[in-house]
């Protein structure tokens, strides 16, 4: 497992990268949400199990929370490659191969996505930035998110906007993330 930058902000005070050990709580009442961060990681292990695929992570904005639930899930160690935390635009360059593009943007989480892929060896991967709070950055609102998941069929991205303090944006986007890595893993087909 690469961990790049395993230390990140919120609300001004610094993060241990144990931060990402958080459990993480249902966001069930979320219209936009199918189920708890534990189900939504079997989902993705059984996914990526049935079709003999590899899973990796790239994560800023969440630090590590969805390799967290992809770590814990069954067998991962036939299936999950690893992830990389890459918090800062150096680390997310530097580890990542991200070109020089604003961070929070459609196109950093794309480039994130497919290079955890290259640089893990891994099928498909889902790369998260945005902004957590409590403060705007790059001019993006708090709770802009960007999701890429990048499969053998290519790389697809969702924008979200959600609502909420900055744990709450973080639970909601490792939540959407893990449901879409299952989504689109369904279509990742066999090896």
């Amino acid at each position: 497992m690469i961990v790049v930058g395993a230390t990140g902000r919120i609300r001004g005070q610094r993060m241990p990268s144990a931060h990402a050990a958080v459990t993480i709580a249902s966001m069930a009442n979320e219209p936009h949400m199918t189920g708890d961060a534990e189900q939504l990681a079997t989902i993705v292990a059984e996914n990526a199990s049935e079709r003999g695929v590899t899973v990796a992570t790239a994560e800023s904005l969440t630090s590590g929370q969805i390799a967290v639930h992809l770590g814990a899930a069954p067998n991962a160690g036939s299936w999950f490659s690893g992830g990389a935390v890459t918090y800062t635009v150096e680390a997310k360059q530097k580890a990542l191969g991200v070109p020089d593009v604003p961070v929070i943007s459609e196109e950093c989480a794309r480039a994130m996505a497919e290079g955890a892929a290259r640089v893990l060896g891994a099928d498909c991967a889902v790369g998260v930035t945005g902004v957590g709070g409590p403060d705007r950055q790059e001019d993006q609102p708090v709770g802009t998110v960007f999701i890429a998941i990048h499969t053998p069929a290519g790389t697809t991205c969702e924008e979200h906007h959600f609502d909420g303090d900055p744990q709450e944006i973080l639970d909601a986007t490792t939540t959407r993330a893990l449901e879409l890595l299952g989504a689109g893993l369904e279509d990742a087909g066999n090896k």
